[in-house]
């Protein structure tokens, strides 16, 4: 592996070094936050912009694109269901937890630009479910998706 990785840093693409990069600040963020792997390579970090509404602003690179080169619709869905997971398990009292129980995605336009902004909203908090939505934009405001989410809600120490 270690001739592998040298021979991509010597002569790879400035793209495929840039995904090795993502690849290390995944494990600085795994090893910092003890969050997801996948969490680093999308660069996720985000904060209340509102009481009930989270925001993820996340560069768009490489990693992100499929063959015509906009946003893989897994990566959008990923990004939606972080965001929602995110808002929704920082609103809880410490040592509960939730978990997506459902997904629904509409793919609006292509994925393009620079930036995705990822907002989430809690709409509904009961005893046992959590409902969400999520609009990612890109940074000129064109939406690319819209999705909702249910989160079964886990008690304190499960």
């Amino acid at each position: 592996m270690a001739d592998e990785l040298r021979e991509v840093l010597e002569n790879g693409t400035e793209e495929e070094k840039e995904v090795l990069a993502l690849a290390l600040q995944a494990i600085r963020q795994k090893r910092e936050r003890n969050s997801a792997y996948l969490s680093g390579f999308l660069g996720l970090s985000g904060r209340f912009i509102e009481e009930k509404v989270y925001e993820f602003r996340v560069p768009i690179t490489p990693f992100m694109l499929n063959r015509r080169g906009i946003v893989h619709g897994g990566i959008a869905a990923t990004l939606a269901d972080s965001t929602m997971g995110s808002c929704i398990n920082r609103l809880l009292p410490e040592g509960s937890g939730a978990v997506t129980a459902e997904l629904k995605i509409n793919y609006l336009k292509p994925g393009t630009g620079k930036m995705l902004i990822s907002r989430a909203e809690l709409l509904h908090l009961g005893r046992t479910l959590a409902v969400l939505n999520c609009e990612i934009t890109n940074e000129k405001g064109k939406r690319i998706c819209y999705a909702t989410a249910t989160f079964y809600l886990l008690p304190k120490g499960k």
